[in-house]
């Protein structure tokens, strides 16, 4: 197995990634004090300007109704559809939060196909439309917590992973569902880089994927995923580090070991497989106490306290009952 640091890729830690605009305001603000307080009042944080709340109407509708799942709404203010779609994590297009945005444009997302395989009485290849059909559609917004110390608030669409669970009918022996991700070099330019082994691989425990707030995710804001938010399908669960929940998904597997998972090969005393957001777990290199919610990048913005399962611990916090959450970290 190779390392991260020898491939030339080194994670920052989470203070170290300052967003563009945060780097802009500074620069502005300095400006600003030589210039005197006209040009310090011209200096306002990004997060202060007005930005889009609602997609630019660009991309196919998917309208949601409204959930009745137990905590699918959450009171925090929606992040701006723009700051969703130009800050993002997937390595598959870069490692910069702005790569995807530049570079996703290459996915071709139709035709899809997601093959489900494994402990199930009903494999088959299902096509990206009929999963569409599978169930209604509902609108949940949720905290997306990334283990970088950083958070958004997303109201996506889709319906509860479960929905396509039961009509696959697992067998007694499925314990754990194993998500692939796309791995294509002629569309993922990021592909080409040696910062995992790919494709990108996820898992939940049984349990954890029949959860009705696990989601699998086609869309957000009322339309369908954009290429850089895991287009066409994605599998959204809330209590956990983002990076679990895997984008862009070719194949599901049902399978009666827990499954490797890309970022806990590549790390493991780093990146637990559960990955539960817990504020009282750091992270070897930095802390997981306090998050910085995207979009109050301001210089002046105060870090929020990070929630125990990132606020879901009603929800889903007998599903570790019993359960030494600082070694299944």
């Amino acid at each position: 197995m190779h390392h991260l640091e020898d491939r030339g890729f080194i994670h920052p830690r989470s203070s170290e990634i300052t967003p563009k605009s945060v780097w802009l305001d500074r620069r502005r603000l300095l400006q600003g004090l030589a210039a005197g307080t006209a040009g310090l009042l011209a200096a306002r944080p990004a997060a202060a300007q007005a930005l889009p709340v609602a997609p630019p109407g660009k991309l196919a509708p998917l309208p949601g109704a409204r959930s009745s799942v137990s905590g699918a709404y959450v009171a925090d203010k929606p992040t701006s559809y723009r700051d969703i779609t130009h800050y993002n994590n997937y390595y598959e297009f870069g490692t910069d939060k702005s790569d995807p945005s530049q570079n996703a444009g290459t996915l071709r997302t139709r035709p899809w196909t997601v093959a489900v395989e494994g402990a199930v009485k009903k494999p088959g290849t299902y096509d990206i439309d009929a999963l569409l059909k599978l169930a209604p559609m509902e609108e949940r917004i949720y905290r997306l917590r990334c283990v970088e110390a950083w958070s958004m608030v997303v109201p996506w669409v889709g319906y509860s992973l479960a929905e396509l669970i039961r009509r696959v009918e697992p067998t007694g022996n499925a314990k754990f569902v194993q998500f692939v991700t796309l791995a294509d070099p002629k569309q993922m330019p990021g592909i080409a880089s040696r910062v995992l082994d790919w494709p990108y691989v996820e898992g939940l425990r049984m349990d954890e994927a029949m959860h009705p707030l696990t989601l699998l995710t086609f869309g957000l804001y009322g339309e369908v995923l954009p290429n850089q938010d895991g287009a066409p399908l994605r599998v959204i669960v809330p209590w956990k580090y983002g990076f679990k929940s895997g984008k862009s998904i070719v194949k599901i597997r049902f399978v009666e070991q827990q499954p490797a998972t890309s970022w806990n090969t590549e790390l493991p005393n780093e990146y637990g497989f559960y990955s539960n957001v817990n504020p009282t777990v750091d992270h070897p290199r930095w802390s997981q106490a306090t998050e910085r919610r995207i979009g109050e990048d301001g210089l002046f913005a105060k870090r929020r306290p990070t929630l125990m399962f990132n606020g879901y611990a009603p929800q889903v916090g007998q599903l570790y009952a019993g359960m030494d959450l600082r070694k299944y970290f």
